[in-house]
């Protein structure tokens, strides 16, 4: 079972529970002053607080998407993706690893509720290799729609994250080293891996418009600054982009290392309100998100809301209040999906 499956959190949580009630009924038992009475009482409460611990940071793990796997949690998934090369015997470019259809009103029907795909994304460019999620919505399959080309919208997650938080693709397609999407210096070339990889397998394999007005970007956290610094960077690729507490540079960390190969340039060009003092003015729409109380990036939201200029247009949703968790971007999420879907066009 999965570090993200229901059933290992429920396990989890059975577990901590009968610890908690053995505890209360052996308790008496071990209520002497003999060493192994003391001993006995240590043991119980050692297990019993570590079988809490344990189901909490299942939860916490479960609602924010810290790790994906425990591969990821204990560090061993090193696995750097998948050279592709060109020629006879080459992979393809995207391959379909299960479906499932979404049980929605209507049941199991593809054409009523769509359809879910689990995929691989084999970067021709970048010799990335990184999985993902593609919703199919019912008009897909649809006979009436049957020759109609679909816009498209990249949903990444935060740093590290899982896919499944917000379904389609997280950023960290190195794991599980953060690139902030950024083609690193003698490193993994993330931001060409989204912008031209990425768009280049979905549109060989499905129905989606090629041009840049077929194709938005939707993030939270990381995937929400990768979401505005890539619309930003490459208009031509993407034309639409929200970024939910989004950050506006990328940092440096030991998660991260150093991104830019010492660049002081390259560091600049990836800083978006550098970009909006010293670059033109991209044509495209972007959407930040924010909270007066509780994110750290207010600050830097209303300089950027107040640094953008035609042909750049900006949109915002600012709360009250409202931490850097799921829960805010809940709240968030439908408008910033209506919004986006508004800016998208199919050819």
């Amino acid at each position: 079972m999965g570090l993200t499956s229901k059933k290992v959190l429920l396990l989890a949580v059975v577990t901590a529970l009968l610890l908690f009630a053995l505890t209360v009924w052996l308790w008496p038992r071990f209520a002497r002053r003999s060493a192994p009475s003391v001993l006995g009482r240590i043991g119980m409460l050692l297990a019993t607080e570590l079988a809490i611990l344990a189901a909490c940071g299942l939860a916490a793990n479960t609602s924010f998407g810290f790790y994906s796997s425990w591969a990821d949690l204990f560090g061993t998934d090193q696995h750097l993706g998948v050279v592709v090369e060109g020629g006879k015997g080459a992979s393809k470019q995207l391959q379909v690893r299960g479906t499932r259809d979404e049980r929605m009103r209507g049941g199991g029907n593809p054409k009523r509720a769509g359809r879910i795909e689990k995929v691989e994304i084999n970067g021709e460019s970048t010799g990335i290799a990184a999985p993902a999620y593609v919703y199919l919505p019912p008009q897909y399959f649809q006979p009436q729609y049957a020759r109609t080309k679909f816009a498209a919208a990249v949903v990444l997650t935060g740093y590290p994250g899982t896919a499944e938080n917000l379904i389609m693709m997280r950023p960290t397609v190195a794991p599980p080293r953060d690139t902030e999407c950024v083609d690193v210096p003698g490193g993994p070339q993330a931001e060409t891996f989204f912008t031209r990889d990425l768009r280049a397998a979905v549109t060989s394999h499905y129905r989606v418009g090629e041009q840049a007005h077929s194709w938005g970007v939707i993030g939270d956290s990381t995937g929400g600054y990768c979401a505005v610094k890539m619309t930003m960077r490459n208009p031509w690729a993407f034309s639409a982009a929200a970024g939910l507490s989004a950050s506006y540079k990328a940092p440096k960390d030991p998660t991260t290392g150093d991104l830019f190969g010492g660049s002081r340039r390259a560091e600049r060009e990836n800083d978006l309100l550098w970009r909006l003092d010293n670059r033109p003015m991209p044509p495209v729409s972007v959407l930040l998100t924010s909270s007066k109380k509780g994110e750290g990036n207010y600050k830097d939201t209303q300089a950027f809301l107040a640094g953008a200029k035609p042909p750049l247009r900006v949109s915002s949703i600012i709360l009250d209040s409202g931490g850097h968790n799921f829960n805010t971007w809940n709240r968030e999420v439908p408008s910033a999906l209506d919004w986006l879907s508004n800016r998208l066009s199919a050819p």
